[in-house]
């Protein structure tokens, strides 16, 4: 299978332009593959698309976890003004209520700790009940800590896989009975580090890895009765989350660096959910942004090569040291995570 071209008079995102880039990261791992392996390879991964008809949005009633700040929160907002009726889950009370009001009067909201099954499933029944049911549920809730595994602090290792890996087990199990009943649309917000991987990033690689595997396993489970099932992918977006790991850990401020540019840069919040919005919309088993990242997955093995392997344990040595350093100055909680995601992970 082919990816296809657009259909006519589509408008591509800018990122689609960046081919060649693609194709320079994926030859890390084989430095003979070309675009047209590229692009049979791809099969379902197709990341060039008309406009989506977001119509079909007004009315349609959508849960949303992690919706205080960042992709949830946005997305929220935006399927607001699409005329979707919202039920907003997460923690930060306060800041959550605000989103609420830009988002409309009869917005729900749920204070919950993912990590606590308990929670999630007396919040997404009691907003399904405010809202007379689900059509759709965004697994968006997620945090990240790093550094070396034989470093880290152990419970914020743990911490990055209860919420971001069984957060999301949590809010699947009690949604989808709300779902079946809908014939409704479950999205898990994933990330780029499902497929890439890089060392420090231990817990949140294996956590994302997860993420996608567990999507991919319901998404078959769930056709017979109803549910469609997708999962989202992203690089670095701008967001408090990002913002903070580079003001508060060089060794993330290090790594980014010496990435290629075209995975290290910090993309716009607001075109990531555009993309997220149209997901929505379309029911899209997959969703990137940027778009091309679709691309990678499907050739993602190349990208754990020795090749590129190589290529990222250089600097490892120096990564240690300074990781060390930093343990030895902040302690091994505060070495890991930021100031923020230490207080809403109870770190």
């Amino acid at each position: 299978m082919r990816l296809q071209p657009p259909s006519a008079g589509a408008r591509l995102n800018p990122s689609l332009r960046h081919d060649r880039h693609v194709i320079g990261i994926v030859r890390w791992g084989h430095r003979g593959i070309n675009q047209s392996t590229l692009r049979d390879a791809a099969g379902g991964y197709r990341c060039a698309m008309a406009s989506p008809d977001l119509s079909v949005l007004r009315g349609q009633r959508i849960l949303i976890t992690g919706a205080a700040r960042g992709i949830g929160a946005a997305l929220a907002e935006r399927l607001a003004s699409r005329g979707a009726r919202l039920a907003l889950v997460g923690l930060e009370p306060e800041t959550m209520r605000t989103v609420a009001g830009r988002c409309g009067e009869d917005t729900f909201l749920a204070e919950c700790d993912v990590s606590r099954n308990e929670q999630v499933t007396e919040a997404i029944d009691a907003g399904a009940g405010a809202l007379g049911g689900l059509d759709v549920v965004v697994a968006n809730a997620g945090i990240a800590t790093g550094g070396p595994l034989r470093l880290q602090a152990l419970r914020s290792w743990e911490r990055v896989i209860e919420i971001n890996l069984l957060g999301v087990m949590y809010t699947d199990r009690a949604a989808l009975p709300h779902l079946e009943r809908s014939g409704g649309y479950l999205l898990n917000v994933a990330s780029s580090a499902a497929a890439l991987r890089a060392p420090g990033m231990t817990a949140y690689c294996a956590a994302k890895a997860g993420v996608e595997a567990l999507s991919d396993c319901l998404r078959i489970e769930m056709q017979p009765l109803g549910v469609r099932v997708g999962v989202a992918y992203f690089l670095f977006l701008d967001t408090d989350m990002v913002n903070d790991s580079e003001r508060e850990m060089p060794m993330i401020r290090r790594a980014k660096a010496e990435m290629p540019r075209l995975l290290s840069r910090t993309y716009p919040l607001p075109s990531a959910v555009d993309e997220l919005v149209a997901a929505i919309a379309e029911r899209r088993r997959r969703v990137a942004y940027p778009r091309w990242f679709l691309k990678v997955l499907a050739v993602r093995q190349l990208l754990a090569s020795p090749f590129a392997e190589r290529r990222s344990e250089r600097n490892v040595p120096e990564l240690m040291r300074e990781y060390d350093v930093m343990v030895a100055e902040r302690g091994a909680s505060a070495a890991s995570a930021t100031e923020r995601t230490r207080e809403l992970a109870g770190l």
